[in-house]
């Protein structure tokens, strides 16, 4: 059980790792288009603070036998970290604000937690306290999505969820539910059992509308800064291209 214990672990940090570093082709987008359009920076924030909670809870001092779950949420928060900044950076106004406060909230609440946990607890209570945290804000990570998967639902469109992320979502959440089975952790398996599900929700929506090109009309930045809807035709364009296609976006 202890080798399967390990073995899962370490296939968690793997799949963790790809899932952290999936929405690298989305900020592409971004920083090449110098705007995050209809992307949400939400999941992003509560990614960052989920991996701050993990890593503090999986420390020796905190839970014994859990270094594996320290390793790979220090990288992840790490990265999410260069996420969130970029996203405020290209942002408009409105959201800039949002995914500023909720950045400073994320801060705050992690600095609370570790200073509760060091110095007002121990033992079994301390595990207990940061577990049941990490636990809460890891379920509000994996849940941050929903927004996203109404807005597929609504446009019939899954350009704005990219593959990869939810794939990745589902083999993350599915190693680490059953890391923490074996491990008889029920603050590793209850949030990523919850991740498991909901990743297996955003793959059967993406194979449901992955070849729709929506439905709904939805503002994007043209090149010259214009806006311009999905679904709208551009001033003559009144006919297609010769082999009978549309242009169309790049896809994350």
């Amino acid at each position: 059980m202890e080798v399967l214990h390990f073995v899962f672990g370490v296939f968690g940090n793997a799949t963790a790792l790809f899932l952290f570093l999936s929405p690298t082709i989305t900020f592409k987008r971004v920083i090449r288009s110098k705007s995050t359009e209809q992307f949400s920076g939400i999941p992003y924030v509560m990614t960052l603070l989920n991996c701050l909670l993990s890593a503090w809870y999986g420390l020796p001092f905190v839970s014994k036998n859990n270094i594996l779950v320290s390793t790979i949420n220090g990288t992840g928060a790490a990265i999410e970290s260069i996420y969130v900044l970029i996203f405020i950076i290209y942002a408009p106004k409105k959201e800039k604000a949002k995914i500023f406060g909720l950045f400073t909230f994320v801060l705050t609440v992690f600095t609370a937690v570790a200073l509760i946990s060091l110095f007002a607890l121990h033992g079994n209570g301390r595990k207990l306290f940061c577990g049941l945290a990490a636990t809460i804000f890891s379920i509000i990570m994996y849940a941050s999505p929903l927004s996203i998967m109404r807005l597929v639902i609504k446009t019939k469109s899954v350009e704005f969820m990219p593959f990869f992320l939810s794939l990745f979502v589902f083999l993350c959440g599915t190693s680490w539910f059953i890391y923490g089975l074996l491990g008889r952790d029920a603050f590793v398996a209850v949030p990523n059992g919850f991740g498991c599900g909901l990743g297996t929700m955003q793959l059967i929506l993406y194979f449901i509308y992955r070849n729709n090109k929506g439905s709904q009309e939805i503002k994007k930045p043209s090149g010259n800064g214009t806006s311009i809807e999905i679904g709208e035709k551009k001033p003559h364009q009144d006919k297609q291209q010769p082999n009978g296609k549309v242009p169309q976006d790049e896809q994350v």
